[in-house]
């Protein structure tokens, strides 16, 4: 296996990597071997006969290079790495790009074109490129999963896919950013907008420019994620209907709260009958009786409509290293299985 990226995502899965080793070859006879790891400031390393990831999360915590790792040829960049590596998976897990999608799309583009499996959790890909690289796949015999790009490790595309296949999906919505979600939270209990996000940067929830998160660009690439894959029907930025929340006052919490309503900020995209599909995301005052209503702090929600079941809720955390890594194996198993 090849990784490109080795941030918090790309450490949490290392990290499994390591700590379920003995599981993995217990339970699903399966032997994980990462051969090389890229990142942006340090190229690629790469050692035929496995990398020891002890050795590199040790380095990341003491933020050394990844090239003082013993015994590894190097490559300056990771899209070199992938041109020289043949490797059975490819997990792509780099910084997420709205505009353009790279360095992403083309780490996974090429994969996909030496013939490699990938997996990502990068979101920009995804959202702007799904149905291309979906074909690369296809003609080269290959998967492309993304578990990971919705709600880190808690089942979204698995639900969709495998848990509710035979019915057709009509509509998803949810709450798909805890930033967003935990400061809503907080200003339900009387905080001022602010004083919650200087908190929520504190606590790593929020980055020190949290534009992605409040603003709705984070949640408005899991809508584009969604269309594309339920409906396959791309949408451009431009396409989905957006407002963030810095314009959410604590008197509108407050008079929503004395409404019997939650201020949720929702993603949300439905296909008519007519096959035309609507996007958007923006705060809305959710009636106690919706689902979504109840889920507090940094959690994430989604709930699916269907012509069969009607309304189905998963609810489960939607970001974090360990949690994105887990959504990241379990598509690596799935690939294994198969």
């Amino acid at each position: 296996m090849s990784l490109v990226g080795f941030g918090a995502v790309g450490q949490g899965l290392a990290r499994l990597l390591l700590t379920q080793r003995e599981r993995l070859q217990r339970e699903y006879d399966l032997d994980i071997r990462l051969v090389s790891v890229a990142n942006s400031r340090h190229g690629c390393i790469f050692a035929e006969e496995g990398l020891d990831i002890a050795e590199l999360l040790a380095l990341a915590s003491q933020q050394k290079a990844l090239t003082e790792a013993a015994h590894t040829q190097r490559w300056d960049s990771a899209l070199e790495g992938i041109r020289a590596i043949k490797a059975d998976v490819m997990v792509e897990a780099t910084l997420t790009n709205l505009r353009d999608a790279e360095p992403g799309l083309c780490h996974i583009r090429t994969a996909l074109e030496r013939g490699m499996h990938v997996v990502t959790a990068n979101k920009g890909p995804i959202a702007l490129a799904a149905r291309e690289l979906l074909q690369i796949a296809r003609t080269q015999g290959v998967q492309l999963r993304m578990e990971a790009t919705v709600m880190a490790g808690t089942p979204v595309l698995s639900t969709a896919f495998e848990g509710m296949a035979g019915t057709r999906i009509t509509a998803a919505r949810g709450i798909f950013n805890g930033t967003t979600n935990y400061i809503l939270s907080a200003m339900a209990e009387g905080r001022e907008y602010a004083e919650v996000l200087a908190d929520a940067q504190a606590l790593g929830y929020a980055e020190a420019d949290p534009t992605a998160d409040v603003e709705g660009y984070d949640a408005l690439a899991k809508a584009m994620i969604l269309s594309a894959l339920l409906f396959e029907q791309p949408l451009t930025v431009e396409q989905v209907t957006r407002t963030g929340i810095t314009g959410v006052s604590r008197e509108q919490v407050a008079q929503a709260s004395e409404e019997g309503k939650r201020i949720k900020l929702i993603a949300s995209v439905r296909r008519h009958e007519s096959g035309k599909v609507e996007a958007s995301v923006e705060p809305v005052a959710l009636p106690l009786s919706d689902a979504l209503a109840h889920v507090n702090g940094a959690m994430n929600a989604i709930t699916f409509e269907s012509e069969a079941l009607a309304k189905v809720t998963v609810i489960g955390p939607g970001a974090g290293g360990i949690e994105t890594g887990q959504g990241l194996l379990t598509d690596i198993l799935a690939i294994a299985r198969s």
